[in-house]
C-alpha cells in the first residue's frame, strides 16, 4: 500500500487492511450502472408529472434509519406521509444516501414524483407546484408531526434526474467529544464521548494512509450488498473545532479583552490559556482550579471532527474507519500495529453526520 513501513496498516496481512490497487477499473461505476437500468425500467414516463430533488435535515436518533421498514417510523415514511397529506396521493420517495438508526443528517437528497391533481375537480391536472411552495407546505405538515425532520431546500429537475445515480460525492462528519467530565445533556446522541485524551497528530497521520483507492474489505460490515470492496476514498481528515453549542462566558470574554490588549499593547502572551472549547487538558483544568473557575460553569471538552468524502462508501465504512482513528488518538493501536480491524470497535451511530450530496444540477 505504501513503501514507509511506519504507517498504518502498512504490514497487515490480507484481508484485514485495505490493499491499494491501481485505479484502472471503477468497480462503483459498474455497480450503479446495472442499478441505473434497473431503476429506469421501472421509472414513469408520464409527462404530466414533476420530479422534485429535496434536500431534507434530519436528528437521526428519533428514527429507525432512513428507509422505509413496516412497523418502524423511517425518514421517508415520515416524508412520504407528509407529501400525502400535502398533495392527496401517495408518493414514492428515492434518498441518495441510506443511513441507519441513530445517524443524522444535515443534508440528505431524495427525489419524488409528483403530479398535481385537483382536489375540487378529481381528474382535473394542474401546472406543477414551484419548489417554494412544497417546501413551506411539506414542513407545515412535518412540523405539526414531530419536529425532527426539516426539508432545507427544493428543486425542480428533470424526470431522469436520479437522486442516488447522478449524485457526485458524498461527505460525511463524524464528531468525538474527549475529556473525563460526564457530556452534556445537549450533546446526548449527538457526538462519541471518548474519556481518553486522543492524539490528534497520530490521528491525522493515520488518515493519510487510509485516504486513496484500496480494497476496503476490512472496512465494511456483514450485510454489505456492494459487489466490490473497491472504493476511492476522496478525503479522510480529522481536525479539532469549537465544541457547540458554545455560549462564552464573562470570564471568557475578559479573558478574550485582557488577550487582546496585551497583544495590542506587545507585551509578553499570558501564561494561562482562556478557558474555551479547545481547552480541557489536566494543565488547564489545574489552571482553572487555580484562577477560582466560576461556580457553575461546565468544562468544555476538546471537540474533534472527521471528514470522510468519497463518491459512496460501503455499508458502515465511515464508522469502522472512525473506530481506527479513535483507538490510534488514544494510543490503543500505532501506524505499525498489525491488527487494527480486528481490535477497533466500530464508533456509534449517534456522531455520524451526512453533511453534503453533491451534484451537477441541470
Amino acid at each position: 500500500m505504501t513503501e514507509n513501513p511506519k504507517h498504518l496498516l502498512n504490514s497487515i496481512p490480507e484481508p484485514s487492511r485495505p490493499s491499494k490497487i491501481p485505479k484502472t477499473q471503477d468497480h462503483n461505476d459498474q455497480e450503479e450502472e446495472e442499478d441505473k437500468q434497473q431503476e429506469e425500467s421501472n421509472m414513469s414516463k408520464n409527462p404530466r408529472i414533476q420530479r422534485y430533488l429535496i434536500a431534507i435535515e434530519y436528528i437521526g436518533t428519533r428514527f429507525s434509519g432512513s428507509q422505509q421498514q413496516p412497523n418502524c417510523r423511517t425518514v421517508v415514511g415520515v416524508l412520504e406521509e407528509a407529501f400525502h397529506k400535502f398533495i392527496g396521493q401517495p408518493v414514492s420517495i428515492v434518498c441518495s444516501s441510506r443511513t441507519d438508526a441513530g445517524v443524522h443528517a444535515l443534508s440528505n437528497v431524495c427525489h419524488v414524483d409528483v403530479e398535481r391533481i385537483s382536489k375540487r375537480k378529481p381528474g382535473e391536472v394542474l401546472p406543477p407546484h414551484e419548489p417554494s411552495v412544497v417546501r413551506r407546505a411539506v414542513n407545515h405538515f412535518l412540523q405539526k408531526n414531530e419536529g425532527d425532520i426539516m426539508v432545507i431546500d427544493v428543486r425542480s429537475v428533470p424526470n431522469d434526474f436520479h437522486a442516488r445515480f447522478k449524485a457526485q460525492e458524498r461527505t460525511y462528519f463524524y464528531r468525538l467529544l474527549s475529556g473525563s467530565e460526564p457530556l452534556s445533556t445537549f450533546e446526548k446522541e449527538r457526538a462519541w464521548h471518548v474519556p481518553e485524551k486522543l492524539d490528534l497528530h497520530a490521528m491525522q497521520e493515520a488518515c493519510k494512509v487510509l485516504v486513496g483507492h484500496h480494497d476496503f474489505s476490512s472496512f465494511r460490515a456483514a450485510g454489505c450488498q456492494a459487489k466490490s470492496p473497491i472504493r476511492t476514498l476522496d478525503e479522510l481528515h480529522v481536525s479539532e473545532v469549537p465544541a457547540t453549542p458554545y455560549f462564552p462566558s464573562v470570564t471568557d470574554k475578559e479573558q478574550s479583552n485582557s488577550s487582546l490588549e496585551d497583544f495590542q499593547a506587545c507585551s509578553k502572551p499570558q501564561v494561562d490559556r482562556p478557558i474555551n472549547s479547545f481547552s480541557n487538558s489536566d494543565d488547564v483544568i489545574d489552571a482553572n482550579v487555580k484562577t477560582n473557575q466560576e461556580f457553575g460553569i461546565r468544562r468544555r471538552h476538546q471537540c474533534y471532527v472527521v471528514t470522510a468524502r468519497a463518491r459512496s462508501f460501503l455499508y458502515h465504512q465511515v464508522r469502522l474507519l472512525v473506530g481506527v482513528l479513535k483507538c490510534v488518538g488514544t494510543g490503543e493501536l500505532t501506524t505499525s500495529d498489525e491488527t487494527v480491524t480486528a481490535a477497533s470497535p466500530m464508533a456509534p451511530a449517534c456522531g455520524l453526520y451526512l453533511g453534503r450530496v453533491k451534484y451537477d444540477l441541470p
